[in-house]
C-alpha cells in the first residue's frame, strides 16, 4: 500500500501532494470515481485553490507592510471602505465573504493605502471566525501604527447559514473590533459608523 504522503506532516509542512491525495479519497469516499475525465485534475486543482485560500498562514506582516510607513503630523481619521475579502469558516469550510472598512486615526505615522487591503488578505485567507479575522486585522494595524484609534467593521453573508442548516439567503452578519479612541469615544466612534454608512439609533 502507498505511503499517504501527509503521514507525519504537520500542518506548516505539508508535503506538496498532500491535499491532492486527500482529496482523491474523499472523491472516493463519497462515491465518486477520481479516475473518470472530469475528476482526474480536480485534486491537483483543489490543493492549489487551498494553497491559495490558506496563504495567510505563512504571510508575514513586515514582509506585507514592506516599510510603507510615513511620518505625518495628520491627526484626522483615515478610512478605507468596502475592501472585499473571502474567507473559509472553520466550522464546515464553506466560504464566507463580504467587506471590511476599516479606519485609524494616525500619531505621526500613516501607512500606504494599498497595504491597508493586503492586511486584509493576511487574515482573511485562513480558516477563519469573522468576530476573529475582524479583531486580527484590528489589533494589527494596532500593533504597526500604534496609532490614536483603531477601527473595523466587516460584514459578511455565510455559506454555511445559505447553503445548509437553516439556509437564509439573506442574511449578513456584522461585527466590529474598536481600539483606543474608537472605543473610549462615543462622537469618534459615532463619527466613524457614519462615513462608513451604518445607520445608528
Amino acid at each position: 500500500m502507498a505511503q499517504n504522503p501527509c503521514d507525519n506532516q504537520d500542518n506548516a509542512n505539508m508535503t506538496k501532494g498532500c491535499v491532492a491525495e486527500l482529496m482523491r479519497q474523499f472523491l472516493v469516499d463519497i462515491g465518486e470515481d477520481p479516475e473518470r475525465e472530469g475528476l482526474i485534475k480536480t485534486p491537483g486543482r483543489v490543493e492549489s485553490a487551498w494553497s491559495y485560500l490558506t496563504s495567510g498562514y505563512t504571510a508575514d506582516l513586515d514582509t506585507v507592510v514592506n516599510e510603507a510607513l510615513f511620518t505625518e503630523t495628520c491627526d484626522e481619521m483615515v478610512i478605507v471602505k468596502h475592501i472585499h475579502f473571502f474567507s473559509v469558516c472553520e466550522h464546515h469550510l464553506l466560504p464566507f465573504y463580504g467587506t471590511c472598512s476599516i479606519g485609524y486615526i494616525p500619531r505621526g505615522k500613516v501607512i500606504g493605502l494599498s497595504k491597508i487591503p493586503r492586511i486584509v488578505d493576511v487574515f482573511s485567507r485562513r480558516l477563519q471566525l469573522q468576530e476573529r479575522m475582524t479583531r486580527q486585522i484590528a489589533e494589527a494595524l494596532d500593533d504597526i501604527l500604534h496609532p490614536l484609534g483603531v477601527a473595523v467593521v466587516s460584514e459578511a453573508a455565510h455559506l454555511c447559514m445559505m447553503m445548509r442548516g437553516v439556509e437564509k439567503q439573506d442574511s449578513v452578519t456584522t461585527s466590529s473590533a474598536m481600539l483606543g479612541a474608537f472605543r473610549n469615544d462615543r462622537g469618534t466612534r459615532s463619527e466613524f459608523l457614519s462615513l462608513i454608512g451604518i445607520n445608528q439609533m
